[in-house]
């Protein structure tokens, strides 16, 4: 059976209201086709609810339409003044902290722990390390993929920590089980230098290596699901709730930093203190309790029905756009764009999604034509025929993705920062007055700079920036992004021109040899001012892409969408890597005893050089991203209470 009309969409968003038909089918096709394109959607009789499969997904069952939050066992909150809201998002802060810990602190101590312990050579080591930081970031995507596809945010999580905390007690067995590191009889220092030390047997690297790997995927499971969690615990039809979300993205980060402080301080001291056994102990420790707060915290949490395979449902939209490519939108067989009817969405966990002219191409996909519906709606191939729903989430990802592109330039400077400042630390005096702390713990600067912005964000830069730009929450999500891409490239810079100097200096005063030794009268303290910078640049930029990837994702897709920031992360953490690559081939040249600018010896190198060209990277960079920035429509408006409306 055809379907019985053709509907206009009106400006109000989808999902607000059922949208109505006309009485009469328009007899002349001619006049339909000289619409506006956004204007027309297929309309089906309401009884195909209950007989037409979803399109990857299912449909919303009556009790839980749109993006109504459900609790755990998916039926509707009869009270939602006893869910969500900030008491439920201080449970999730707290897993995310706990998570960030031991992150950090495997990223500061594994490749000393790989060197001195299971005596790999440095450069094997830092690679190592970071190639667990990138895959337990780029592969984020699979985490939110299964959390917005079957398993839902709270069970991804909660499968994932398990998993992460089962990763953390296996490297604490690394370190408190003498089998399995090699013997270290006779390996002192200098024996650690030379090589001489006794190597790890494979197995014994496998090990090691299979343990940092579990502990990376479930890293990866969480990252993209924690903060898009948290948001969903706050009422996004209530006035305030662009304020509230505002806060709780701030306040996320605020977790994130606290987590990295007591990594660069605390799990440092137990290490230096106490041996690795304690430190990577402490982090599985730290893992548990967040967990089980996590899990206390469940009859409070508010909850989004799976909408079913996102990518399933991307690929259906890719494959019905290539099988129609040579359809036109002026062919007799031209009937509308294909929607069903009601307020509803045929995707479980989504309201519908206003037709937009972007990317025309996929509008195939929902190009009905008279054939279409040949077998009656029951026997539609939803690889030949979709929603315009489904096209518009597939439209919205794509629109979304030059965004978090956008970034991977500041996680390169961060990357980089991770390890060259530590390099540059090391030959400089870290004493300020009685206070003498170890090179290990400098990253900690910029997680105090970012700590103190966080705090002191809505008495100080929120208010100033709402007199200059008039907007109400002093800056837009993506002003926020450009300035922080900006601050990144005020930070390269002047690292650049601190490194030069430290280098002179070096040479000046007879250190060009002693690459290991501290230079008393040249203080490591000059340094908090490239790690200030960095800070600010990691609030405005990295705060803000996770709030604008929750608001303009389509609801289903959330958690994918989150991820994107993730992914663009461990895009940084490659890309820092290929970089250096490069940069180490193509200006050292050992037959003509030419030191490459990342040379061992830091003061024969030209790390300034690098740091000048990151900071000529980032700035074309930021011009990609205004251009990007520009062209932008922002999916989400927000009225004068705060209260979000969707296009």
């Amino acid at each position: 059976m055809a379907p019985a009309a053709v509907m206009e969409v009106e400006a109000a968003p989808a999902a607000a209201k059922e949208i109505k038909s006309p009485e009469v089918l328009t007899s002349s096709l001619s006049s339909l086709q000289r619409k506006k394109l956004g204007a027309h959607f297929l309309e089906s009789d309401e009884r195909r609810f209950s007989g037409r499969r979803a399109l990857g997904g299912g449909y919303d069952p009556p009790s839980a339409a749109g993006t109504t939050p459900v609790n755990i066992r998916g039926e509707p909150i009869a009270d939602l003044s006893k869910t969500g809201g900030w008491v439920a998002a201080f449970f999730i802060f707290g897993n995310e902290m706990a998570e960030r810990m031991a992150y950090f602190g495997l990223s500061v101590n594994m490749v000393i722990f790989m060197f001195k312990v299971m005596h790999r050579p440095f450069t094997s080591s830092a690679n190592a390390v970071n190639n667990f930081l990138g895959i337990s970031q780029a592969s984020s995507v699979f985490g939110g993929f299964l959390a917005d596809a079957y398993l839902g945010r709270y069970w991804t999580i909660a499968v994932f920590t398990t998993i992460y905390l089962l990763g953390l007690i296996a490297l604490t067995l690394t370190a408190s089980v003498p089998a399995l590191v090699p013997s270290q009889a006779g390996c002192d220092k200098l024996a650690m230098l030379l090589g001489a030390c006794a190597p790890a047997e494979p197995w014994q690297m496998a090990y090691l290596q299979t343990a940092l790997y579990i502990t990376a995927f479930g890293a990866a499971g969480i990252r993209p699901c924690v903060s898009s969690f948290g948001a969903d615990q706050f009422d996004e039809q209530s006035p305030g709730y662009k304020r509230r979300l505002d806060r709780f993205f701030n306040l996320f980060y605020l977790a994130v930093t606290l987590g990295a402080i007591a990594a660069f301080t605390a799990e440092v001291y137990i290490q230096m203190q106490h041996g690795w056994a304690a430190a990577f102990g402490t982090l599985a420790l730290a893992m548990g309790a967040s967990n089980a707060l996590f899990f206390v915290g469940t009859p409070l949490y508010r909850h989004r029905v799976p909408g079913g395979s996102p990518l399933t449902r991307v690929a259906q939209v890719l494959v019905a756009a290539f099988r129609k490519r040579n359809a036109a939108f002026d062919s007799g067989d031209y009937v509308g764009l294909y929607e069903v009817a009601g307020a509803k969405s045929a995707i479980r966990g989504s309201a519908k999604i206003e037709h937009t002219d972007d990317f025309r191409w996929l509008d195939k996909a929902a190009l009905q034509l008279e054939g279409d519906f040949a077998g009656g709606e029951e026997t539609v191939n939803p690889w030949r025929l979709c929603t315009v729903t489904q096209v518009e989430e597939v439209k919205i990802l794509l629109r979304l993705l030059p965004v978090p592109a956008c970034t991977v330039m500041l996680s390169v400077v961060l990357t980089e920062f991770l390890t060259l400042s530590v390099q540059q630390a090391y030959t400089l005096n870290t004493h300020l007055a009685a206070l003498h702390l170890p090179v290990a713990c400098m990253p900690v600067f910029p997680c105090l700079a970012i700590f103190l912005i966080l705090a002191f964000y809505y008495q100080t830069f929120a208010p100033l920036a709402r007199r200059l730009t008039g907007h109400p929450h002093g800056a837009s999500q993506l002003q926020r992004v450009g300035l922080g891409l900006f601050f990144s490239i005020l930070s390269v810079a002047w690292a650049g021109l601190f490194e030069r100097y430290r280098r002179g200096h070096a040479i000046r005063h007879g250190y060009l040899a002693l690459f290991l030794t501290p230079m008393p009268d040249l203080s490591a303290y000059w340094l908090l001012i490239q790690y200030c910078l960095i800070g600010v640049a990691e609030v405005f930029c990295l705060v803000a892409l996770l709030e604008f990837l929750y608001q303009e994702a389509p609801d289903a897709m959330r958690s994918v969408g989150s991820a994107y920031a993730a992914v663009a992360g461990g895009l940084g953490c490659f890309l820092a890597s290929a970089l250096n690559s490069a940069v180490d081939a193509a200006t050292g040249d050992a037959a003509a005893g030419r030191p490459s600018w990342l040379a061992q010896n830091i003061n024969v190198g030209r790390f300034d050089y690098l740091y000048w060209l990151l900071a000529v990277l980032s700035t074309l960079n930021l011009l990609v991203f205004l251009y990007v920035a520009k062209r932008y429509r922002y999916r989400v408006r927000v009225d004068a209470q705060g209260t979000v409306n969707k296009q």
